[in-house]
């Protein structure tokens, strides 16, 4: 039997009705704690089987509902409508300020608020990084494939954790004005950042059911490389 616990938790963000997912270890207490933002497939299987292995390691992980509780995307097309609604929008950091909420008042396994995450992937990367622009006060934010844009271009400024970004050198939907871009907002903030590309990677390195090849393709090595970065900077700041 697994010794990680997995709960759906129940939470409301502007009177709207929202259910993410709690994973942690049997007894846990006090634990530093990791906000997993997911892919634009929302609260699925794969983003929970992510959660579940950071949990495994001795995190409160908590998988943010990013779409409302009655939205859950079956196909790219639905997915696609989905994350549009809420990409861009003020929606998409009130989302992701109402899932940490949640997190850090759940009950049934108190962390420690003053180690506390955020990481993402693809369109969950781009949460993360636009929860770090909203200056919420986490000590580390860690992209996975995510979309590095932004429309509040100054926003870095209010950036106070530390910034990881894992990046496909090769991935077709980040493309190089894009990172340059996040590269000149980070360096004009003097934010604490590393950016990372892997060869030979594409959009969704970390997801075992991509298989888009040129676009979005898993690849093993690249995604256990890109872990361990994030669990060296969790070493080094929660």
């Amino acid at each position: 039997m697994s010794n990680i616990n997995v709960e759906y938790v129940d939470y409301q963000v502007a009177g709207q009705d929202f259910q993410g997912c709690l994973l942690f270890p049997k007894g846990a207490k006090n634990q530093p704690a990791v906000l997993l933002a997911p892919n634009w497939m929302g609260v699925a299987d794969v983003a929970i089987d992510a959660a579940k292995s950071v949990a495994e390691k001795g995190y409160v992980v908590f998988v943010a509902d990013l779409y409302g509780a009655k939205v859950r995307p079956t196909n790219g097309d639905e997915a696609a409508a989905a994350m549009m609604a809420v990409k861009d929008q003020p929606a998409e950091r009130q989302r992701m300020q109402g899932a940490l909420d949640a997190l850090l008042a759940q009950q049934h396994a108190p962390v420690n608020v003053a180690k506390v995450a955020a990481i993402g992937f693809c369109f969950g990367g781009h949460c993360v990084l636009e929860l770090a622009r909203s200056g919420a006060k986490l000590n580390a934010f860690v992209t996975f494939h995510g979309g590095l844009d932004t429309k509040d271009t100054d926003g870095a400024k209010n950036i106070s954790g530390s910034v990881l970004v894992l990046n496909g050198a090769e991935d077709p939907l980040i493309p190089a004005e894009q990172i340059s871009g996040f590269v000149e907002e980070m360096k004009g903030h003097n934010v604490d950042w590393q950016l990372i590309n892997y060869g030979g990677a594409v959009h969704s390195f970390t997801d075992p059911t991509a298989n888009v090849p040129g676009m979005s393709q898993y690849n093993e090595k690249v995604t256990h490389r890109a872990f361990a970065q994030m669990y060296q900077l969790f070493a080094d700041v929660l």
